[in-house]
């Protein structure tokens, strides 16, 4: 199963390697690039959408890191608060007094 899960990610790779290369061949018209204060040289059309995909792809990793950061964080918590309260629940129940006993 991870051999076909290997072959499976490798052809995919190598699709998108593909279609990549495709793109910038179909897209080589010098375009310069406008952000609010700044004017980029002109560069190929590829080259700016392809650059804004790999931005996007690195943005969008790193925010789900310091996101899963803090949610193990939280599970970390949350399994330190049970503990201790299954301690205290264990130690309530020694010593609760015998039924019956007077």
């Amino acid at each position: 199963m991870k051999l076909l899960r290997k072959l499976i990610t490798l052809l995919l790779v190598l699709a998108m390697i593909g279609v990549g290369t495709l793109f910038a061949l179909q897209n080589q018209a010098p375009v310069p690039l406008d952000v609010l204060v700044y004017t980029f040289s002109p560069q190929s059309l590829a080259l700016w959408v392809l650059g804004a995909f790999a931005l996007g792809g690195l943005v969008g990793m790193l925010v789900s890191s310091a996101i899963m950061v803090r949610l193990r964080a939280s599970l970390g918590a949350s399994r330190r608060q049970l503990e201790k309260t299954r301690l205290e629940l264990a130690k309530l129940r020694d010593d609760k007094p015998a039924a019956g006993a007077a």
